[in-house]
């Protein structure tokens, strides 16, 4: 049984499926820790051309994404799993973070396998009466995108990764960029052989094999994230 499931809702799969099905999430999906699942939106669309968007009542350029086809795919897949929760991502919504990441993978809790349908919304936006499904909206920063398929792709990564047994080291998602939950601190300067690089050298401190020293040198050194 998948200890995390994403279903996504998209008229762009071809987009999506090829990070998904390689390096991590593939070694995820493999492992059955991680599950992906997609719903094509066009498949509840209107009419013979099977619409799924209009334009704005008021006016306004472009067009939106229209009620039906959306209320119709997210309650099919929330008819075989109706604890499944509903993220959206849009520049309207609560700033993307590590600890947010953490929050949909249940870091620390022992709770049953966690299920998100993923909408990615496109054109000009949606019907404002979408968001009464919606329980995570999500902005991944201040612009905006084209389409919901590359903000759905990083809200995945970086909640799949956080799942145990994804990442090879037991401690790789605790010592990482953004654990501290307060400072929110990039993590320390790391280096790996040559110890002499075209003479730009690894600091002696992290040769010397005092583990208590090079802890004190990592803290000393940790970042503070950029505005």
């Amino acid at each position: 049984m998948p200890k995390i499931k994403f279903t996504i809702i998209t008229l762009f799969e071809e987009a999506l499926r090829p990070y998904l099905e390689a390096s991590m999430m593939w070694k995820a999906a493999e492992k059955g820790l991680a599950e992906f699942e997609f719903v094509n939106l066009r498949d509840f669309g209107l009419g013979p051309h099977k619409s799924v968007d209009d334009t704005p009542y008021g006016g306004g350029d472009g067009m939106l994404l229209r009620c039906e086809p959306v209320f119709a795919a997210i309650e099919s897949v929330k008819e075989k799993d109706p604890s499944a929760k509903v993220i959206l991502p849009t520049p309207a919504g609560h700033l993307w973070t590590q600890n947010y990441a953490k929050k949909l993978a249940k870091i620390g809790e022992s709770t049953a396998p966690a299920h998100y349908i993923i909408l990615c919304p496109h054109y000009e936006g949606y019907d404002e009466r979408i968001l009464k499904l919606v329980d995570h909206k999500i902005s991944l920063g201040h612009y905006v995108l084209t389409g919901g398929e590359l903000p759905a792709l990083i809200i995945i990564d970086s909640v799949v990764r956080l799942v145990p047994g994804v990442l090879g080291g037991e401690t790789s998602a605790e010592i990482e960029s953004f654990s501290d939950n307060e400072n929110e601190l990039i993590e320390f300067p790391q280096y790996t052989k040559p110890a002499d690089f075209r003479g730009d050298k690894v600091p002696e401190i992290l040769l010397s094999g005092h583990h208590q020293k090079v802890d004190e040198w990592r803290k000393a050194h940790t970042k503070k994230a950029l505005d």
